[in-house]
């Protein structure tokens, strides 16, 4: 089984708990229109890896993990190459390695063969760090080019399962950062029994860069990043924790 990776970093202090080694996967299918890994999104690119390549790599750094510490996959969209993540993280399991996801979720449907897959990788991860980019159907659409309907789905699913998450929502100014689209947000989460921890991550132009470099057009130019009013408005409605203004 190999895996296309877009990137490697050895250290990861805010992608879940610990000290982590981060594996971004190539490929998504969204097109969120803040995305700062634009170079992300080609499904045919990458480095082709194996589950042993990749965790052999990641146990050089194990010493700095401690005992919170392991693997995050990210992306792109790592669910879009389920099977290799499913045998990253069953490796990992054996090698006592702890593993979380990060994922927006948009591949989530309830219809096999993906659910089956879903439910085994469920099986071998400990943590997801969940994007919730928009409450509002129509918003998250025009924000991302796809719905929402299955991704707040794959979120009740896994309150059903009690499987534990971080919810990371990107505010973004005259976008996400309306407070009757927060409240709502925060109405939905309530209905939630595993979420740990709410993180309201500032909409920042550090991969406007990238868009540029590929020749795609950047929708969001003079959006400014949001006030630490703003930013602490959304923490105290969406009762969230994490990542500083």
């Amino acid at each position: 089984m190999l895996g296309r990776v877009h990137s490697l970093e050895s250290f990861g202090s805010a992608d879940g708990p610990g000290v982590r080694y981060l594996v971004f996967l190539q490929g998504c299918a969204m097109r969120c229109r803040y995305c700062h890994n634009v170079d992300t999104w080609a499904r045919d690119k990458g480095t082709l890896m194996s589950v042993e390549e990749v965790l052999d790599k990641a146990e050089r750094y194990r010493g700095y993990w401690g005992e919170d510490g392991g693997i995050t996959v990210s992306g792109g969209e790592a669910l879009l190459q389920i099977d290799f993540v499913t045998e990253l993280f069953e490796e990992a399991r054996r090698r006592g390695i702890g593993t979380c996801l990060d994922t927006a979720l948009q591949p989530f449907t309830r219809r096999e063969p993906f659910f089956g897959k879903f439910e085994r990788l469920m099986g071998s991860c400990d943590l997801l760090l969940a994007d919730l980019k928009h409450i509002e159907a129509a918003e998250h659409k025009s924000l991302t080019g796809h719905g929402n309907a299955n991704i707040l789905d794959a979120l009740a699913y896994l309150s059903d399962i009690a499987k534990p998450v971080w919810i990371r929502h990107v505010l973004v100014p005259g976008i996400t950062d309306d407070d009757a689209y927060l409240r709502r947000t925060a109405k939905f989460i309530g209905t939630l029994s595993n979420v740990e921890r709410v993180e309201v991550l500032p909409y920042h132009t550090l991969g406007a860069y990238k868009w540029r470099e590929l020749g795609i057009p950047y929708t969001l130019d003079g959006v400014e990043p949001p006030s630490p009013e703003r930013v602490q408005n959304a923490r105290r409605i969406l009762g969230a924790q994490g990542a500083p203004a």
